[in-house]
């Protein structure tokens, strides 16, 4: 018992130096934190020299800074702070040259599944198969063979007077 009430402030001690739990093992919530522009080779791509900024906002979405100091350059930047994981961020610039695109500074950026799968919690998105290989097709049972009997109109038969009046 003494040893047990010995034990407790020491374990409060502890806690007290580890700001993200209390006793070791309660741990407050921490949201995600994403900011910006998901950026994807996709979309860079589709961004060439000659576009307008018009195109490039259908493109890439609003800038998350429109300096007004240096009108020719947009920059997107997206950024994502999650407990326990390394944060992400990636930057693009734009620059334009009298509302046409001029260059575009990119680095490496991740594609759209690859993205995807940085930004989800769960680690196994291996994507469904859609479509079966001919050693599957061969493998599955023949459906029986049924006769399609013809089939005859059901319900009465009626005449009707022609459309135009006779006269």
């Amino acid at each position: 018992m003494a040893l047990g009430a010995l034990a407790l402030p020491l374990a409060g001690c502890e806690s007290l130096q580890r700001t993200d739990s209390l006793l070791g093992f309660i741990t407050p919530y921490r949201i995600d934190i994403v900011q910006g522009n998901a950026i994807t080779r996709e979309q860079v791509a589709l961004i060439k020299p000659g576009l307008s900024r018009l195109q490039v906002r259908d493109i890439m979405g609003t800038p998350l800074i429109a300096d007004p100091f240096h009108a020719g350059r947009w920059d997107y930047i997206f950024t994502l702070r999650r407990p326990g994981a390394q944060p992400q961020r990636r930057s693009v610039v734009v620059t334009f040259d009298s509302d046409v695109v001029k260059a575009i500074e990119a680095p490496e950026l991740p594609s759209e599944r690859d993205f995807v799968a940085s930004i989800s919690r769960f680690k196994d998105l291996r994507a469904p198969k859609l479509e079966l290989s001919e050693e599957e097709r061969a493998a599955l049972p023949m459906p029986p063979k049924r006769e399609a009997a013809p089939v005859e109109p059901v319900g009465p038969v009626r005449d009707y007077p022609p459309l135009e009046a006779a006269s």
